[in-house]
């Protein structure tokens, strides 16, 4: 049986999830490919970037919590992006070059690739019941991380990006 706090919290994670679900198409919605990949300056991050990395950190954070492979690797998601990259990258750490050297093929992979990583999240969250929440998953830190906090550390990530995907959006948009 759910209590109530465990509904709650389950409506709001599916609400904010879903506002990242939504908001990627409307970011991609009448960019061009070379829209998508500008970028503000030598060194920054382009809209396909943040919406792929956005969607890698959800979808390799989430497959790790319920215990299976992420959909980028699972169901062909890096064969249909061919990226000059790791399939295991998702974007931690790369350098400016590595940002750089994103293309993008289909605009559409972008929100299709997050609508698989949304259903699964939704899944995980549906399924996760009210003593998992609290399960510790990393101790190095203090307080030790719970598997609640990383959900939420995941979508807030998410939330991020996407206000700079909008943002960079905003710039390639009124640019000259």
């Amino acid at each position: 049986m759910t209590d109530a706090s465990t509904t709650l919290a389950r409506d709001l994670l599916r609400d904010g999830f879903g506002r990242i679900r939504e908001g990627v198409p409307l970011v991609v919605e009448g960019l061009s490919v070379e829209q998508l990949l500008w970028r503000p300056d030598a060194d920054a991050n382009h809209i396909a970037w943040l919406l792929w990395h956005l969607s890698r950190q959800q979808d390799e954070q989430v497959a790790h919590l319920a215990g299976r492979r992420s959909a980028y690797l699972e169901d062909g998601w890096a064969e249909r992006f061919d990226l000059p990259y790791a399939a295991s990258a998702h974007g931690w750490g790369q350098s400016s070059a590595e940002v750089g050297a994103f293309r993008m093929g289909d605009p559409g992979l972008l929100g299709g690739y997050q609508g698989a990583v949304h259903e699964r999240t939704i899944a995980y969250v549906d399924a996760t019941e009210a003593d998992e929440w609290a399960g510790v998953i990393d101790k190095r830190w203090d307080p030790p991380v719970t598997v609640a906090v990383r959900v939420v550390s995941v979508l807030g990530d998410a939330m991020k990006h996407l206000g700079q995907a909008e943002y960079v959006k905003g710039l390639v948009t009124r640019r000259a």
